[in-house]
């Protein structure tokens, strides 16, 4: 299982996957249309001669390198674009985009399937031949007019998808539907490892991509044991550290074997040398957080983009704020328990506003936006206390770095009218 989702992970983010498989498809699907017999008056068949024909094939392939070499050339100023404006993180997102690796594959089948032509177009056995798959050629040119037709379609999607506004929408979107998905749903006390607990060390260096605790469960139920992973999801791992601790209710028991569970964690945990969004919401959050941090350094200068990444961060706190967070835990019948640490709103909070707020307190608009990003978060937040005391507290710090940093009192109106009003919200919810 852990193995199927890592190959398909890296299936959807790689480039050349697709184009391969369209490689082999268009080979087998001229060899299918080779086969298709159709006289030279039908309206489906090329009406050229095999002198006409293979002139048209070698245009057709020499075409599409020329627009491969285009179309990956615009993909690279589009990932350089995005890594050195808005955050290098966010090259997955390019690599991962479905359309670019649709139309690259499309201009790599038909160079391949024009370029496999030429064996059986105006040749056979050595020598020179009238008679050749006239179907097939048409096929050439309905790939031919295909192409074109994603080419324009391309230049299109790359200039929308390299917008700001486009990227941080991917993002949001993205991460909401991992929260939304409740992989690792927290909310319960959490459980630390006794003095007596096992520790298992890690086989790899990398970070935590997946967890999967109904790989684990049944292997801690079958010894009897508790297992609490060191790592969250998203957090680096050295090799030879502690990735685990196994340990049975009492000391006096006999103590749990680290060796099978090693083997065990190597199947429910997955360990890369990248992060992924698959469970790990902090990872949208960070690329978002980056994109505001960029905005806001001198050499770009840019606080309006700032804004906008505050505004999408919004609408993943407002979806974070309504569901359980803290360490997820999975108990068995038998007594036997997983827990899988993860992070709490107010660390979420914290590590959100804290970096944007260093870069960000001069500026009064972006301090605005943070203010209103924790005005949205205390108007859904149900009745939780130590949320609307984070809440309060991130408004408490935000005002205090704002008045330290502006040098007109001016400029902070709207800022204190927000924060007033976020405690006025505050203080309702507390009654």
């Amino acid at each position: 299982m852990i193995r199927r989702d890592a190959l398909a992970e890296y299936v959807r983010g790689s480039l050349w996957v697709l184009p391969t498989l369209s490689v082999l498809g268009a080979l087998v699907a001229g060899a299918l249309l080779s086969l298709i017999k159709t006289g030279e008056g039908s309206p489906l068949a090329f009406q050229g001669t095999a002198d006409d024909a293979r002139p048209l094939l070698i245009g057709i392939a020499g075409t599409m390198v020329t627009v491969i070499a285009v179309l990956l050339g615009l993909t690279v100023v589009a990932l350089q674009l995005s890594s050195t404006q808005f955050s290098p993180r966010l090259l997955r997102n390019f690599l991962r985009d479905r359309p670019n690796q649709i139309v690259l594959s499309v201009f790599v089948a038909t160079f391949a399937y024009s370029a496999a032509g030429l064996y059986t177009v105006g040749v056979s056995g050595g020598g020179r031949s009238e008679s050749f798959p006239r179907f097939a050629v048409s096929g050439a040119l309905v790939l031919l007019f295909v192409s074109l037709g994603l080419l324009v379609f391309f230049a299109d999607h790359l200039v929308h998808s390299i917008q700001v506004d486009a990227i941080m929408n991917v993002v949001e979107r993205n991460t909401v539907q991992v929260i939304r998905e409740e992989v690792f749903a927290g909310g319960e006390d959490p459980i630390d490892a006794p003095e007596w607990a096992v520790p298992i060390a890690a086989q790899h260096s990398g970070y935590v991509q997946v967890v999967r605790p109904h790989l684990l469960l049944p292997a801690a139920a079958e010894e009897g044991v508790c297992l609490r992973l060191r790592p969250r999801v998203g957090e680096h791992i050295v090799s030879g550290t502690t990735l685990a601790w196994i340990w049975r209710d009492s000391p006096r028991d006999p103590a749990p074997d680290p060796q099978k569970f090693s083997r065990v964690l190597g199947v429910g945990v997955r360990i890369g040398f990248e992060r992924t969004l698959e469970q790990d919401a902090a990872l949208g959050i960070r690329q978002l957080v980056d994109v505001a941090c960029k905005a806001l350094s001198p050499a770009i200068n840019d606080p309006y983009t700032a804004v906008q990444a505050i505004d999408h961060l919004s609408v993943i706190f407002c979806s974070l704020s309504q569901r359980p967070l803290g360490n997820h835990v999975v108990r068995d019948d038998s007594g036997a328990v997983v827990i899988i640490p993860g992070r709490r709103f107010p660390e979420y909070l914290a590590v959100m506003c804290g970096l944007i707020r260093r870069y960000g307190a001069r500026e009064p608009t972006v301090v605005h936006a943070l203010l209103r990003l924790l005005h949205n978060c205390a108007a859904v937040i149900s009745n939780d206390a130590e949320r609307r005391a984070a809440i309060a507290e991130q408004a408490r710090i935000v005002i205090a770095d704002a008045e330290r940093q502006v040098a007109q009192p001016t400029d902070l109106a709207l800022v204190h009218a927000e924060a007033e009003s976020l405690r006025e919200l505050v203080a309702e919810n507390r009654l």
